[in-house]
């Protein structure tokens, strides 16, 4: 398995930080951006042991979905981005084509 420097971790939560209200980010996405594109999983551990300050609940799967490992589980998250005016489905996703967001 690679081995991420906490340089990664740092520049995961950078990112994070910078996702605005009512836009999400993919794991994907964001360990691409962060330059190891196959390290969508380390993300997700990064969120769900990082910085609790940050903006995890903008972070989604590569399908728009929630994650269960969210402080409260699938609910738990849905609830955080609908306090932000993004719609999630009955099945727990979010609609990637209008939320997306690509830092420049």
């Amino acid at each position: 398995m690679q081995q991420h420097p906490p340089l990664f971790r740092t520049l995961v939560e950078a990112v994070v930080a910078e996702i605005p209200r009512g836009r999400v980010m993919t794991y994907g996405q964001i360990a691409a951006i962060c330059g190891s594109p196959a390290a969508a999983r380390i993300v997700g551990g990064i969120a769900h042991f990082g910085n609790p300050d940050l903006p995890w609940q903008r972070v989604v799967n590569k399908h728009g979905g929630v994650a269960t490992g969210y402080p409260g589980g699938k609910i738990g998250q849905k609830n955080a981005l609908v306090s932000e005016g993004i719609k999630v489905t009955k099945d727990f996703t979010v609609d990637l084509e209008e939320l997306l967001w690509n830092p420049s």
